[in-house]
């Protein structure tokens, strides 16, 4: 038996916290911090650790446990009255990107630039770099909007909820692709399981909420108890989602998280799993992002090809998710905010490309313009959502600055969940 972990485990919890420290002595999230302590000692820099089977299960455990405190800490009346909202952002934020990606693909992966011969379907391939773009990582953006304070906003649920439908429409495109590809695949199949897991999904939720209100009622234990259920609940419906119906299991907890935040004892396990997410899974999730990217060689072909591809693929969610908010009638910054919110690609898009390549949809050109946009996404989405979570702030300074922004920040909360008029 090995003792390596506890070596690895203490060098990620203290380099994502001194870089977390360091970009906050510098007004950016510590969640910038703590990628950068992973992409800097991983193998993409220094080589001082590498993702393991013991750092990637418990980094799985931490965004579990990260989307089940956000679903605890969401605003359960807000998600309904942005359900409609959500879908359209997540739908055109999703056809734009789709959009971007393939345009710029299909320019360069031709013969003499960056297409390889003998390869599949140079179609399918455009298509691919397309899908890869429409992939949200919303951890990044719940935990600096935890951060921040600005979770349960307006544009926060919005977020959220146009996220949870976004990785479903990730999961229908990717398969449609995929199917193409590789004719072992049914479309069909994978959209009745979706359709089945939400099914079941809503009827565990049901039964789960009364069994736990007649228990909390009844049961005189102490308080730790309702945590353990909790996170069982949390658990197994999480299990449920990947093993029997293929969805993100991060979406199975983000359900049970707004299953059990509808109970008294909410504010209560907030605390008790904001405590273990800070202290041990969050930094290990954070900092495994860095530590799966590997850069692989790049000519000026790709370079250039990375550069646009960035570009793109910021734009498109910016553009997509924001104009998907204006349709639904939300102000402009809020709109902004939202599309900010969808930026990052983060650990999403390396599943999804590690699919497409499995089957022969990406070529290996493509994989270092893919992580190059992982990484750039990844560590500037919390850098924006500080900015545009400020602006319209009055500028001015000292203690009247402390206290006018701070005023400033309680009535834009106030504003965003909806306690405005009109």
């Amino acid at each position: 038996m090995t003792y390596e972990y506890l070596l690895d485990l203490a060098l990620i919890l203290l380099s994502t916290k001194i870089f977390g420290l360091a970009t906050k002595k510098f007004k950016m999230p510590q969640v910038v911090g703590a990628l950068l302590a992973g992409l800097i000692l991983g193998p993409a820099m220094l080589g001082v650790l590498k993702e393991t089977d013991f750092i990637k299960m418990t980094a799985e455990l931490g965004v579990i446990v990260l989307m089940f405190c956000a679903g605890l800490e969401a605003d359960v009346k807000e998600l309904k009255k942005s359900g409609k909202a959500s879908l359209i952002i997540a739908i055109i934020g999703v056809i734009v990107p789709l959009i971007g990606g393939f345009a710029v693909a299909y320019f360069f992966n031709k013969p003499g630039l960056m297409g390889t011969e003998g390869n599949t379907n140079e179609m399918l391939q455009n298509i691919f770099v397309g899908v890869i773009l429409t992939a949200t990582s919303v951890s990044i953006t719940v935990e600096t909007l935890k951060e921040m304070g600005k979770l349960k906003t307006r544009s926060g649920n919005a977020i959220l909820g146009a996220a949870i439908i976004d990785d479903i429409l990730g999961i229908i495109a990717l398969t449609v692709v995929i199917s193409l590809a590789d004719t072992t695949v049914n479309v069909a199949i994978v959209l009745l399981k979706i359709l089945g897991f939400f099914i079941f999904a809503a009827i565990a939720s049901v039964l789960f909420y009364f069994f736990y209100k007649y228990w909390a009622g009844r049961t005189q234990y102490g308080l730790h108890r309702y945590s353990i259920i909790a996170f069982v609940f949390c658990l197994l419906l999480a299990f449920c989602a990947e093993k029997f119906f293929g969805v993100a299991d991060i979406t199975g907890a983000f359900i049970a998280g707004l299953v059990i935040s509808m109970t008294r004892k909410n504010e209560y396990l907030e605390e008790k799993f904001d405590v273990i997410s800070y202290l041990y899974l969050s930094p290990v999730f954070f900092a495994s992002i860095g530590l799966q990217v590997v850069l692989p060689d790049m000519n000026k072909t790709i370079i250039i090809f990375s550069v646009i591809l960035t570009v793109v693929a910021v734009l498109t969610k910016v553009v997509g998710c924001g104009l998907g908010a204006k349709l639904c009638k939300y102000k402009n910054y809020q709109a902004f905010r939202i599309g900010v919110g969808m930026v990052s690609r983060g650990e999403v898009a390396l599943i999804v490309a590690s699919k497409g390549a499995a089957v022969g949809l990406l070529g290996a050109n493509f994989l270092g313009p893919i992580v190059v946009v992982v990484i750039i996404t990844t560590i500037i989405t919390p850098i924006l959502l500080k900015i545009v979570f400020k602006i319209g702030v009055p500028p001015t300074t000292g203690e009247e600055q402390t206290t006018l922004v701070s005023g400033f920040e309680k009535l834009e909360n106030l504003r965003e969940r909806g306690y405005e008029k009109n």
